[in-house]
């Protein structure tokens, strides 16, 4: 196989784990199958650049002097959200010639700003969805998954989902077994599909103030398997069924029966990756009752059924 040359822009302000994580996992793939990808750094001037944590990178060249690579990788920071006109200009010419463009992060405004996403799905960093819709119009934003894949574009979510989808194209290069194999050395799992949340229900609804409110949620955590509704949380926190469920929304920002979802999504998940547990009992444990209401549950979020997505996600036992 010819190698795959890939080609990180760099600039300042960026998110040096937005470069050196996915970097890291193509690198692996190289000492894995040699010559399978070549690695090249690229700044506007071939100048130094400082990231956003202090850390200084030293690029191979110029981007005027590189060539058209086959995966172009645009890393996210508060330097994409404010990029040097010459860096979109850039990105705009030569991001079509690549035969996949990918973001991390908040490098999807880099790719926005150049009109390369317009009529496409895309996400970045969750903080930063509404921004980026609102600046876009014609892009069509999904906050939800980790990566999304429309045609040669790629985009991900804030940092470690760049190394996500890194370890989704070297899979699709080179295999799975390559890809678990590098997931091992680096210490991650290769479990994440990129239609996965970008995080936890306990993340992604914010803490309520009030503390029944608060001890609602914790309740809802350690208990997926009891009784959810709102009725009985609404007695829990000492109010009436429509006051609860109107100060749950308006201090968490979701429904109580979505976070009781994802509750109860995320626990099951867990169990199929990391217990030899049969479906059955993890449907019960997690609050489904039943298989059928558990598969039915994973294929309208994940789209992938308990049994698939638990041979695709859970790692194996042994090295």
């Amino acid at each position: 196989m010819a190698p795959r040359t890939v080609l990180a822009v760099l600039f300042d302000g960026l998110q040096s784990l937005d470069v050196t994580g996915p970097l890291e996992v193509f690198a692996g793939a190289a000492l894995l199958s040699p010559g399978a990808y070549r690695i090249r750094t690229a700044s506007l001037d071939g100048a130094p650049v400082r990231t956003s944590s202090g850390l200084t990178l030293l690029p191979d060249e110029s981007l005027a002097g590189a060539k058209d690579p086959d995966i172009l990788l645009v890393p996210g920071g508060p330097g994409s959200l404010r990029p040097d006109p010459r860096l979109v200009d850039w990105v705009r010419e030569r991001g079509p010639r690549a035969a996949r463009l990918v973001s991390v992060c908040t490098g999807a405004a880099v790719l926005a700003g150049a009109g390369l996403l317009d009529g496409r799905r895309a996400t970045t960093h969750w903080a930063y969805c509404d921004r980026l819709a609102r600046e876009h119009p014609a892009v069509e934003i999904d906050p939800d998954p980790v990566y999304v894949r429309d045609g040669h574009i790629s985009t991900s979510a804030g940092v470690t989902a760049g190394i996500d989808l890194a370890l989704a194209l070297v899979e699709e290069d080179l295999g799975r077994d390559a890809a678990l194999t590098i997931a091992r050395h680096l210490v991650v799992f290769l479990r994440r599909p990129g239609n996965q949340a970008q995080f936890s229900a306990q993340l992604a609804a914010q803490t309520a103030q009030r503390e029944p409110l608060r001890d609602v949620q914790r309740w809802i955590t350690d208990h997926p398997d009891a009784d959810l509704s709102v009725d009985t949380l609404a007695d829990r926190a000492r109010l009436s069924p429509r006051h609860f469920a109107r100060a749950f929304r308006a201090e968490t920002g979701m429904t109580p029966g979505r976070y009781v979802d994802r509750v109860r999504l995320e626990h099951a998940r867990r169990l199929l990756e990391d217990t030899a547990d049969g479906v059955e009992e993890i449907a019960r444990t997690s609050g489904y009752g039943t298989p059928e209401a558990m598969r039915r549950a994973f294929v309208r979020t994940l789209g992938t059924p308990p049994a698939e997505y638990r041979r695709r996600f859970r790692p194996a036992t042994t090295p």
